[in-house]
């Protein structure tokens, strides 16, 4: 080797490749190692590293506690080159029966709450494995897994657990990754165990059919899955999903006909004082109206007292506002990413999930039937050489007392292997007597059976498939029923959805709200005269003034052929000058406002353009929940939204710039949700100037001054829709406006 490269080898290398090799290799690193767990045993690296540790520690659940420093630092200074802060929390994630659906290690001393408290120092607690553990880790002495040198190849550690339990979807998993993330929630074991079972019997099964064992999530700490069936399916078909989970609640009477609800169960991973200081936030900025007060009564169960404002409240209405508001209700975002057996990141559905457990309990099936096999025939070589020496004990005793070298003449002499060789060397003279020879025979023969019923169950597949079902129902009956295993979440239907009327959230109160020309809103308490003394902006005034309650929703038409709803309660109260109306809708500074009224949702309304079409639309049409508001009305250029008036009669009138008056039948214009519209009237120049319906036998009325005036001979003036029309009656208003 030349001495320049001994003292550096420089290579020029381009930085962006360089960067993206060794970023490639993090990336790698944190999805391999770090952040995803194994499709077959659940378990992350540190986890796996941690439950082997404790094993090697012999901490198992009947012996004793151990520190749980002594722990970290054996799996910090032996398999796990990282921070002693991150293991120990590993630790504690395993051991808190409210983030661990089935804890893996059972902890002694503080291990923090589901107040979100900080757990105690690790010098402070203690530790050993669960049962659940042990059924983890059965036959890892028995070559049932690969294991490869630790990171300083000082010693070995597993690559993967046996796994006889269903770790990964029992427990769920939840990691970032670079570019991937994962999300599995919890599920009850005796479910999966059920499942898997179906599986094994029928392993054409669908994800539909497995639903039917495997409900959906059961957190560790109860609440209820409000979702669809058809949402579920989903989301257990292609491994990802959105699942809404509720909090717990009953309503509890009080004295003198009074009530408050009782929250008994919250959402995975909320924490209870973070979610108390929440409301408590929101009942300060008044954003809880329904609710007077919180108050958190919890020991080792969880007890949240809610308060309502008043026992007139309706109480589903009030956990709807809290559902909406808080963290009583959250969702949990499924993302079942894991590493499947050949280590590749992969998204997988519950099938996908059940079949690669399976198939692993199938591999270390064989794995340990072969150890057991190999052990067995160690055994059955050194007791046949046993039974030699019975046959032939004078010869054996003559051998070893006359020869220097009594083995290789024990080899010549009865054809013994070295093994046989040594063990009859190796053996006490107490091993002579006549009853060891009959113990040595029984034992043989034992052997020589179990030795042909695992050959059996390695040739045939369906023995070993009633061999892992065997597994997997010892699994199911010890974990899956009793205070550990029972059901937890509810599942129930898609919540219904209550809808939180104004009229709940917001004091009834009358009010008016009154429009500027150059659109500025606002409200003030009580219903004001047309002619009330009103103060605006300089080179301001009046445009709409309307009478009605702070719990309306008012819905406002645009010459921009929009509509929008506007919220009394959110308009600014007061005297002053109110707020921009283009602040509270997206309205253009080119556009105006047309009509602002509460529409009658069980009523029509006449909406037209001021080129003279139009059309009925239903009064639930109305209203808009984006700030956009919604098109109703297509117009053409040079057009804009002129009339909306409420389609209460059974003819109609309307007239033109050109002083031209029509009537015709209502029921000629066509009901629509929205569109262009058609032609209500024929002009030769300009458009239409106003539009009216009324009742033909009571007659038209217009406003001609302070006086009214109605003619009920329209005979001259009858045609069909889309006519020009004549010249109106003697008396009608020069602005061509029928003014009401």
């Amino acid at each position: 080797m030349p001495d320049d490269f001994l003292s550096g080898n420089i290579e020029d290398t381009k930085l962006a490749g360089a960067l993206s090799e060794r970023y490639l290799a993090y990336a790698l690193s944190t999805i391999m190692a770090r952040s995803l767990p194994d499709a077959r045993d659940g378990l992350k690296p540190v986890h796996r590293r941690l439950i082997y540790a404790m094993h090697q520690l012999k901490l198992d659940p009947r012996s004793g506690f151990k520190k749980c420093a002594r722990v970290v630092g054996d799996v910090m200074g032996k398999y796990h080159p990282h921070g002693d802060s991150s293991i120990y929390d590993a630790l504690v994630r395993l051991a808190q029966d409210f983030s661990a659906r089935y804890p893996l290690i059972e902890g002694q001393g503080n291990f923090g709450n589901v107040d979100g408290d900080n757990p105690a120092a690790m010098r402070y607690t203690e530790s050993r494995l669960t049962e659940i553990a042990e059924f983890l880790l059965r036959g890892i002495d028995e070559d049932a897994v690969d294991f490869r040198p630790t990171y300083d190849g000082e010693e070995s550690e597993p690559v993967l657990l046996p796994g006889a339990f269903p770790n990964l979807l029992a427990n769920g998993a939840a990691g970032i990754a670079v570019g991937m993330a994962t999300s599995i929630p919890p599920h009850n074991a005796g479910e999966i165990c059920a499942a898997a079972v179906h599986l094994i019997q029928n392993p054409q099964a669908t994800t539909r059919e497995l639903l039917g064992f495997v409900k959906g999530p059961d957190f560790p700490t109860g609440g209820e899955l409000v979702e669809d069936e058809a949402t579920i399916l989903s989301a257990y078909e292609t491994g990802r999903g959105s699942l809404r989970t509720r909090a717990r609640w009953a309503k509890e009477p009080q004295k003198n006909g009074t009530w408050v609800i009782i929250v008994t169960e919250i959402p995975y991973q909320v924490q209870k004082n973070r979610l108390i200081e929440q409301v408590a936030q929101l009942l300060e900025e008044k954003k809880l109206p329904l609710l007077a007060d919180i108050r958190d009564e919890s020991d080792e169960k969880i007890r949240l007292v809610l308060e309502p404002k008043s026992r007139t409240v309706d109480a589903d209405m009030l956990m709807a506002s809290m559902f909406r508001a808080t963290a009583l209700e959250t969702r949990f975002a499924m993302n079942m990413n894991v590493l499947d057996a050949s280590r590749t990141p992969r998204v997988m559905g519950l099938r996908d999930l059940l079949r690669a457990w399976l198939d692993h309990r199938q591999e270390v099936l064989v794995r340990r039937t072969n150890n057991r096999l190999q052990a067995i025939a160690r055994r059955l070589e050194i007791l046949e050489g046993y039974l030699s020496v019975y046959l032939n004990l004078d010869e054996v005793i003559r051998i070893i007392r006359n020869e220097d070298e009594p083995k290789p003449a024990l080899v010549a002499a009865f054809s013994l292997s070295d093994a046989q060789a040594d063990a009859i060397l190796n053996m006490r003279l107490r091993s002579l007597r006549r009853l060891e020879e009959q113990e040595i025979r029984q034992e043989h023969k034992k052997l020589s059976g179990e030795q042909k019923g695992l050959q059996a169950l390695l040739k045939d597949e369906g023995k070993r498939w009633g061999k892992i079902q065997e597994e997997i129902e010892e699994v199911r009956k010890k974990f899956g029923s009793g205070t550990l295993g029972d059901r937890r979440t509810l599942i129930s239907n898609a919540a219904p959805v209550v809808e939180i009327v104004a009229e709940a959230l917001v004091e009834r109160e009358p009010m008016t709200v009154i429009l500027s020309q150059k659109g500025w809103i606002r409200a003030q308490k009580g219903h004001l005269p047309e002619d009330a003394e009103l103060k605006f902006k300089e080179g301001d005034k009046l445009a709409i003034l309307r009478r009605c309650e702070s719990t309306d929703r008012l819905a406002l038409l645009a010459t921009n052929g929009r509509v929008y709803t506007v919220k009394v309660a959110d308009l600014p109260r007061g005297r002053g000058d109110g707020q921009a109306i283009r602040l509270l809708i997206e309205l253009g500074n080119d556009d105006g406002v047309v009509a602002l009224f509460l529409p009658d949702a069980a009523g029509k309304y006449l909406i037209a353009a001021s080129a003279g079409r139009g059309f009925i639309i239903p009064g639930s049409e109305l209203n808009s929940e984006r700030k956009a508001g919604k098109q109703v009305l297509t117009l053409r250029p040079g057009e804009e939204l002129s009339h909306c008036v409420k389609a209460v009669g059974d003819h109609v009138a309307v007239i033109g710039e050109n002083r031209k008056l029509l009537v015709f039948p209502l029921d000629e214009l066509p009901e629509m949700q929205k569109g262009a519209g058609v032609a209500l009237q024929r002009y030769k120049d300009g458009g239409m100037k106003d539009v009216k319906v009324f009742a033909l036998a009571q007659g038209l009325t217009w406003r001609l001054g302070a006086n009214t005036r109605t003619e009920t001979k329209l005979a001259d003036w009858l045609g069909a829709r889309g006519q020009a029309g004549r010249m109106p009656p003697n008396g009608f208003p020069k602005n061509g406006k029928f003014g009401d």
